[in-house]
């Protein structure tokens, strides 16, 4: 069986569920991988009458998910918290946006959503972890001794008990390795993983737009972690060959601008080799779904929705079951 094509909510949060389901499944996906903000789902009304009621709504639209997702909220459970947070966070999260106040909220949030998801049915929950050290990522002023691995602390101090939770619950909390957070590339995913002492419900919502232009190895990302994949957009990214005048850390210069080194496209039209992202995920056996996470500040976004569940469909394809070359020993031919 293929595995199923997806659509990420998050970025369509400004339609209502219904109007987002119609689409949907108008634009060819077989699911969708809800965002657990705008009304798509809700975690403080989720208990089991409104998760029901959203998986009738799902099979109306004859629409699987897989997977929820918390990004938002997950952010600040280890940030640091400002003014920037109050536009993201439900107002009940941020409060009177004393900091320390907004990640004990988030972090209970994240608890709250797992036991969501179990009633409503899935088994992995997407996400952001925030962090604490990220303004670090540049190490001048020179980081001091400690400052770093107080950073993998802080994070594995907030999120084991998040985790010991989502084990309880059989739930896996995947964490959307990307600029800002505790991970954002392969040797800060690895010692994110040392940190929680490699708990059994965390690992990674894989998404190559966020490595590809940082000069990581997006393939092999997959490879080295092959046992904490737990869920896959498909995203773009395209990338200059040529000098620019906003470099890799963007320049504060906004998305889709001609002076960029770097900005997110519809699935097929950046640099990323989707083909040898699908060799690799049929050689670890990931069998989940490929859910398109959209973003292109230049392409209408139901032209590009339906655009890249189309190329997504037609680059995937199964693992084989056979050596090729078996069929040349005569004991094997009809």
């Amino acid at each position: 069986m293929p595995r199923p094509v997806t659509l990420f909510t998050g970025q369509w949060a400004d339609l209502p569920i219904e109007t987002m389901l119609t689409k949907a499944r108008s634009f060819g996906y077989d699911g969708v991988e809800l965002a657990c903000w705008g009304d798509h789902f809700e975690v403080a009304k989720a208990d089991q009458a409104y998760c029901d009621n959203r998986r009738a709504q799902l099979r109306q639209q004859g629409l699987q998910c897989h997977a929820i997702s918390t990004h938002l909220v997950g952010q600040a459970v280890c940030d640091l918290i400002d003014e920037r947070h109050k536009t993201i966070l439900p107002d009940y999260i941020y409060g009177d946006g004393n900091p320390e106040g907004v990640r004990q909220r988030a972090a209970e949030e994240l608890i709250k959503t797992a036991h969501a998801a179990s009633r409503f049915g899935v088994k992995v929950v997407n996400g952001f972890t925030g962090s604490s050290i990220w303004h670090l990522c540049y190490s001048f002023p020179p980081v001091l001794p400690g400052q770093i691995e107080n950073g993998y602390k802080d994070f594995a101090k907030r999120f084991i008990p998040i985790l010991d939770e989502y084990q309880k619950l059989g739930i896996k909390y995947a964490l959307e390795v990307h600029p800002t957070e505790i991970a954002f590339d392969i040797a800060s995913a690895q010692r994110a993983l040392e940190a929680v002492d490699f708990h059994p419900a965390f690992g990674f919502n894989y998404d190559p737009s966020h490595f590809g232009y940082q000069g990581v190895d997006y393939v092999g990302f997959i490879r080295k972690f092959y046992d904490r994949i737990f869920h896959v957009h498909m995203k773009d990214v395209a990338w200059s060959d040529t000098r620019t005048e906003a470099g890799v850390f963007g320049g504060h210069v906004d998305f889709h601008k001609p002076n960029r080194y770097w900005d997110f496209k519809s699935v097929g039209r950046g640099n990323i080799n989707f083909e040898k992202i699908i060799r690799a995920l049929n050689d670890i056996g990931y069998a989940g779904p490929l859910s398109i996470e959209w973003e292109d500040g230049g392409m209408d976004r139901e032209f590009g929705a339906a655009e890249s569940c189309a190329y997504t469909k037609r680059v995937d394809f199964p693992s084989s079951n056979i050596v090729f070359d078996a069929q040349f020993d005569k004991a094997k031919q009809s």
